[in-house]
């Protein structure tokens, strides 16, 4: 059997056919057009929907459901998008809307969870019944497995995970609190982090590598400049790795998952990430003893989580 994924962003939908093992036979993918009435998306998603399964010269009989990762808060029992500011969504009755123009069951779920399923199904969490997976991104995105399904709390707006507090009364996040985990570890917060640092130290290889534009950090400027034997990237790159092991140091105390899986651009940097970050979690974590131990991965499925996972939810 074959299944479809749709991964509607606010800026792009994607959509693919996706086999029992995971793996993506063909996708294609249209611009949102987000400001318009979600009727109109809905059947733009319906037509790319019939286009991806003509395109993989599969029948509509040989696929067993569609999957939509959205983000927002969805409620997935009755395939409604509650919530989602980046579509300006409220209420959106997204399965039944799918359903006027194709005959399959649908489901619905968040566009975070479907990527920490898609990394379940046939990514770094592969075949590890417990797993969660952590986007660093404009924010931090989270998602959890817990016996090889999602989990989201009763009313699906749980994994929340960058919103947990790593420093009372901290940096001001855009929730209302202060102090949120990703106000410290996101690549928003690296990227303001590295500003901040060349500013205050204008002979920093950091300044000569945006020739003074502080509108050419991005999430890599602190690396690149500690690569370079810069003290100042080499500072910068050391406490940000801190925050995010206090972070992650919080989610396995209490999850305990076999693996967590961080994704997102800062991730390129591999074991330059990783070998400290590791260091800093196995060391704080409160079991310590000689018992099986988290295994912390990066993630593989890259911008294809979406839909994979998507895909995937009707075969959970």
């Amino acid at each position: 059997m074959y299944y479809v994924g749709i991964d509607l962003g606010g800026t792009n939908i994607a959509a693919g056919l996706v086999n029992d093992e995971g793996k993506i036979i063909y996708q294609e993918s249209i611009p949102t057009y987000r400001e318009r009435h979600y009727t109109e998306i809905v059947k733009d998603m319906a037509d790319l929907t019939l286009r991806v399964i003509k395109g993989a010269g599969v029948s509509i009989e040989e696929v067993k459901n569609i999957g939509i990762g959205s983000p927002g808060t969805p409620n997935c029992d009755e395939g409604v998008l509650i919530f989602s500011g980046n579509l300006n969504f409220r209420n959106v009755p997204l399965r039944a809307e799918m359903q006027k123009y194709i005959n399959l069951p649908v489901f619905l779920d968040n566009d975070a969870n479907c990527a920490a399923l898609a990394e379940g199904v046939a990514g770094s969490a592969k075949g590890a019944k417990h797993s969660v997976t952590i986007t660093l991104g404009t924010g931090i995105g989270g998602g959890i497995i817990i016996d090889g399904k999602i989990y989201s709390g009763f009313n699906y707006a749980g994994a929340e995970i960058g919103h947990m507090i790593i420093n009372c009364d901290g940096v001001q996040c855009t929730c209302g609190r202060k102090g949120c985990w990703e106000t410290y570890a996101s690549a928003t917060a690296l990227i303001r982090q590295t500003e901040k640092a060349a500013k205050e130290n204008p002979n920093s290889i950091i300044n000569k590598l945006i020739d003074g534009d502080y509108s050419k950090i991005n999430a890599k400027t602190a690396f690149d400049a500690a690569k370079q034997g810069d003290e100042v990237g080499d500072r910068v790159v050391k406490q940000y790795i801190k925050y995010i092991a206090e972070g992650l140091i919080n989610v396995i105390n209490i999850f305990m998952p076999e693996v967590v899986v961080i994704g997102g651009g800062v991730c390129k940097e591999g074991e330059y990430l990783l070998k400290p970050l590791r260091e800093l979690v196995s060391a704080g974590v409160f079991s310590r003893e000689e018992i099986p131990q988290t295994q912390i991965k990066t993630a593989l499925m890259g911008n294809d989580a979406g839909v994979i996972g998507a895909a995937m939810l009707g075969k959970m």
